[in-house]
């Protein structure tokens, strides 16, 4: 693919990842960050962000899959990686060869990860999941399904050499309803059960960690040796709507633009884009610009008021986003093509921040970041 900066392009700040990994790092005292970069650290290039990170002195990275632990390790991550969700068996072979941690979070993918160990002679590093209230993978640890046994057994695999115990939370982010900051320390209370219950049957849990980004900035002070983190690291929240318990100065790495391709200037009642949509109510200066749903850009955004920046002045998408391109009314600038666009971004005293697409598309800022597309080149960019 040509890295030019043309058409659509995101440019990421590598001072500013640095930045919020010292402002998270302090933030969480004593307690260390395990980075997460899973999904191409949110689309914002995973080897990239692992790489400076790893020269911050970060230890621990974690992803979703084995392809994409092996990806780390095929481009010179030497730290600690954990894979949180499910491995293929086909695959387990990796775990040992490149010395990657793998989650096991039931008594089957227990026993048949210990089976292929066994076989192989080997020992794969574990960190047990336990479910505390997510209601996703993990052995349940509830008040009413309580399943400590099987977490237990876990110990008796030879093969298996259990390093930590860990859980999820899943309001973290929220003080929405009166209840949420409870069910939260409840959780912990079911996971400081699980580490008592373990403690008491000598069984040694190295490494324990259960906040994920929100847990790391709203329950700051839990005593544990890591926090999960990972949106926070590249300077955003999933929803600025949400209060923070604890403020942090984070700043946002990402600035995502596009060229304009045409202007033309169409009279009143012109129709815009698929579908009929939208027709220009007065003559009107429209601008198309080269970036579309194909590169990221949701298409359940359109016709929601959403705006992009063009020399420094607010610019409202008009009509539905289409593939590769939308439009703007840019009535009253002076556009011409190739002009630069701010999809999310500062340009002069304006700014568009991610969570302006996420709300007009119903969405968070995580699944923005992630639709970012592949095809969208990006280019790091770092100040002395």
């Amino acid at each position: 693919m040509l890295q030019s900066k043309k058409r659509t392009w995101v440019e990421i700040d590598e001072n500013k990842i640095v930045h919020n990994y010292r402002v998270m790092d302090k933030h969480i005292h004593d307690t260390k960050i395990m980075a997460v970069v899973k999904a191409d650290a949110y689309h914002h290039g995973d080897v990239q962000v692992a790489t400076l990170l790893e020269n911050e002195g970060c230890d621990f990275f974690a992803v979703s899959s084995v392809d994409e632990a092996v990806h780390l390790r095929q481009n010179g991550i030497k730290a600690n990686i954990l894979i949180l969700g499910f491995t293929p068996s086909e695959h387990f072979h990796y775990l040992h060869e490149l010395d990657i941690v793998q989650c096991v979070f039931s008594t089957e993918f227990a026993q048949e990860l210990n089976t292929y160990a066994t076989t192989q002679n080997v020992k794969i590093r574990v960190h047990i999941k336990v479910d505390t209230g997510m209601g996703r993978i993990g052995f349940p640890c509830l008040d009413d399904n309580y399943h400590i046994d099987e977490v237990k057994a876990v110990y008796t695999c030879d093969h298996l050499e259990v390093e930590g115990v860990f859980s999820h939370f899943s309001v973290a982010d929220t003080f929405d309803r009166d209840d949420d900051e409870v069910y939260t320390f409840h959780q912990i209370e079911l996971y400081e059960r699980v580490l008592q219950d373990l403690a008491v049957a000598n069984l040694p849990v190295k490494i324990k960690h259960i906040q994920n980004s929100y847990g790391a900035i709203n329950y700051p002070d839990l005593p544990y040796d890591y926090a999960r983190v990972g949106i926070l690291l590249l300077g955003n929240t999933s929803d600025d709507a949400q209060p923070l318990k604890v403020p942090c100065e984070l700043e946002p790495v990402l600035t995502w633009k596009a060229q304009i391709s045409c202007v033309k200037q169409v009279k009143a009642g012109t129709y815009i884009g698929y579908g009929r949509n939208y027709q220009a109510t007065s003559d009107i200066q429209v601008a198309t610009v080269a970036c579309g749903y194909a590169d990221g850009l949701n298409r359940n955004a359109s016709h929601k008021g959403l705006q992009v920046l063009v020399k420094g002045k607010r610019c409202t998408i008009i009509g539905n986003i289409c593939m590769d391109q939308f439009m703007i009314d840019a009535t009253g600038l002076d556009v011409h093509c190739e002009d630069e666009v701010t999809i999310v971004g500062i340009d002069g005293d304006e700014v568009i921040k991610i969570d302006e697409l996420s709300r007009a598309a119903n969405t968070i800022n995580n699944e923005s970041f992630t639709l970012l597309a592949s095809r969208v080149p990006r280019f790091y960019i770092k100040k002395d």
